[in-house]
């Protein structure tokens, strides 16, 4: 039943609604701490966000859109799936068609209680905490378990919704499970074990609260600001101009000679309300580069968010509302809705670029004063894995690489940046030194990639990194063949490359492959730049 929240003023509100996003902010943090891998430490590849008892989003940390805007449907598979959540139980998955992304991202779901955990008696339901991190590696084909895989059962263990904890206790039959699957069981222990920890610290947060307002106030409170972004979605939208509005653009290619395969929207904004209409992208494909339905509804999430603060001028609340003035239409076993058993490993990083990229091209028809041109569109994905010759263990390490952000009307885009649907940062040069057996020999910014323009794209990112010992090594990239697009005339950025250096002789890389390396040679990853706006 809807808590009445009329009592609470819109200053109090405010408080509540900062109170919020900084739990999931602290809960990022003691996972930034506590965690083993430089793929958390370091890049902080990983999302918290804090539901309500009916699991509708509350707050989001500042963290990846393309895991916030999936996690909802991980929450619903939990509470669905479990049936009964307890205090001290906690729900690991990171099945794709279970709401999560792709199979290294690793979710946890707590539910919370206003009673502690070690108190006689439930309490009452106070919501539930979620987090998602990006693990090195979760076993499969090839380390790092992002390979060129035909089916999901190569890309590594697939987790439905399971107890890890229940009732505070850990389910060490899982555990142990999990940890005989994966290349690096250290690594990988340290880091769910701090993804235990950040759910703990954002539970006890969450008690504070209740034991300073009590039960009933923090509840209306997270009533009032989902409501309270619905509205103010539901006002961005009808002050869009309405009609329908079509784009299209494709994915290169799957790493098995299919492509290119579109991504098509339909968009169709009438009253408070907008439809997606995906009908007519390709069907899923033999590669990875398939998104589940949890990824398309995350880009859409993203987009439509940034459309609706740009038009109000204003943020919306972190969680922005439960999306229910957006409609969306998927067509089943399709690149944007894909069942099993198709790979997914590339649809949650390069896939949800381009639906992105698609749908910014739909809204600038409508908006064209406040959309950007294309940014790179690739998170550029590197995974690296073998024996180190230092300790005989294994080691398994994956990065994503900034690039070029697509120019606005307003201005030039950034140069060397994560740009929408990830918002990670890059391994630093030591940090990646001291782990693994590599050597960073360049590293610089593409000067004058970026598209031109009034205002020009930024540029892209040179990295080359020297192997040290013979590794696996995985490419999933794009826009390798199909430039990002500029803009009301301004150019397209520059492509971007995977180079492979040995012995002085480059040779070009596939943007999609799996392969065996040898010491001593060098990865050269290049990545786009982003498109102009306007003629020069």
């Amino acid at each position: 039943m809807q808590r009445s929240y009329a009592s609470l003023d819109p200053v109090r509100l405010e408080v509540y609604r900062h109170l919020f996003s900084a739990l999931a902010e602290e809960m990022g943090a003691a996972l930034k701490g506590a965690a083993y891998s430089p793929n958390i430490k370091e890049r902080r590849d990983y999302s918290c966000a804090l539901f309500d008892a009916n699991a509708r989003v509350v707050a989001m940390g500042d963290h990846l859109p393309v895991h916030l805007g999936a996690m909802p449907m991980s929450v619903a598979a939990a509470i669905r799936e479990m049936e009964t959540l307890r205090p001290g139980d906690v729900v690991v998955l990171n099945d794709p068609f279970r709401g999560g992304t792709h199979l290294p991202d690793i979710t946890m779901v707590r539910a919370v209680f206003a009673q502690g955990e070690h108190e006689r008696g439930e309490g009452e339901l106070l919501g539930y905490l979620a987090v998602r991190a990006h693990h090195a590696d979760v076993g499969g084909m090839a380390a790092g378990s992002m390979p060129l895989a035909r089916e999901i059962f190569q890309e590594g263990l697939r987790i439905p919704p399971i107890r890890l904890l229940q009732q505070g206790v850990r389910n060490e039959d899982v555990f142990r499970l999990v940890l005989a699957n994966v290349r690096t069981p250290e690594e990988r222990a340290g880091d769910l074990a701090a993804q235990l920890g950040c759910l703990a610290v954002g539970a006890a947060r969450l008690r504070e609260l209740v034991n300073r307002a009590g039960a009933q106030e923090v509840r209306a409170a997270m009533d009032a600001i989902v409501d309270y972004g619905e509205r103010m979605l539901g006002q961005a939208i009808a002050r869009m101009p309405a009609g329908s509005y079509h784009a299209q653009d494709a994915l290169e290619d799957d790493g098995f000679g299919h492509g290119p395969l579109p991504i098509v929207v339909r968009l169709k904004i009438e009253g408070s309300r907008i439809s997606a209409d995906f009908t007519g992208s390709a069907p899923q494909t033999e590669g990875g580069i398939n998104a589940v339905a949890s990824i398309t509804v995350s880009a859409v999430r993203y987009v439509v968010r940034c459309i609706a603060e740009a038009v109000l001028g204003q943020s919306l609340p972190a969680g922005g509302g439960a999306m229910q003035s957006v409609q969306l239409i998927l067509p089943e076993r399709s690149i944007v809705n894909a069942g099993p058993p198709a790979s997914v490993a590339a649809g949650n990083v390069e896939t949800s670029q381009r639906i992105t990229d698609v749908l910014f091209a739909a809204f600038a028809q409508a908006l064209p004063e406040i959309v950007l041109a294309d940014s790179q569109g690739t998170m550029n994905n590197l995974t690296l894995g073998g024996l180190d010759p230092r300790t005989g263990r294994p080691f398994a390490y994956y990065e994503t690489m900034g690039g070029g952000m697509g120019a606005s009307p307003r201005g030039d885009g950034l140069s060397g940046v994560h740009v929408h649907m990830s918002n990670t940062l890059n391994t630093p040069i030591e940090a990646l030194e001291h782990a693994y057996p590599m050597r960073i020999t360049h590293y610089s910014l593409r000067r004058d990639t970026g598209g031109a323009g009034q205002y020009r794209g930024g540029d892209g990112i040179r990295r080359d990194i020297e192997l040290l010992t013979d590794m696996d090594v995985s490419l999933l990239t794009e826009r390798r063949s199909i430039a990002p697009h500029g803009i009301r005339g301004g150019g397209d950025g520059a492509r971007g490359a995977n180079l492979l250096i040995r012995n002085d002789a480059e040779q070009t890389l596939p943007s999609k492959a799996t392969f065996r390396a040898q010491a001593g040679d060098v990865l050269s990853l290049r990545s786009p730049g982003g498109g102009g706006c306007g003629s020069a």
